[in-house]
């Protein structure tokens, strides 16, 4: 099939199958006159690829990952490599998350003392004036 077909089937731009392409994560073959081809598989490895994005994984990570996939959804059949890549993903995301809980904290204790302190000796902010970013 081609590009704008496998488009039509997965609800994917033409522009994210050439990205997915570009990252070894899904194949085509090229007709003479330089179109893409793309085998009945190619719709259900564009699914997977879908649901490994929407799982916060790179694509790099995915790269690793699709070998252990099957199925649409996908499946993930426990591989070295599968269990290498989400471990390591979780870890950077848990790393996300307590970063941004220590800047939630130390902006919430900044307003805290903002308002303790700087309620008394200035006016109501009315939204006319410049705040720094």
């Amino acid at each position: 099939m081609r590009i704008g077909e496998l488009c039509r089937r997965t609800g994917v731009n033409a522009r994210q199958l050439r990205y997915y392409e570009s990252q070894g994560l899904l194949d085509a073959e090229r007709t003479p006159n330089g179109y893409r081809e793309y085998d009945e598989s190619a719709v259900i490895r564009v699914k997977q690829i879908r649901h490994l994005l929407a799982a916060g994984l790179s694509s790099e990570d995915i790269a690793y990952l699709l070998p252990c996939a099957d199925g649409e959804t996908p499946e993930l059949v426990g591989c070295p490599e599968l269990l290498t890549a989400m471990r390591s993903r979780l870890t950077r995301i848990d790393d996300q998350l307590d970063r941004l809980a220590r800047s939630r904290d130390a902006l919430s204790a900044f307003i805290a003392a903002a308002e303790r302190t700087g309620a008394e000796h200035h006016p109501p902010f009315d939204g006319t004036e410049a705040v720094p970013a």
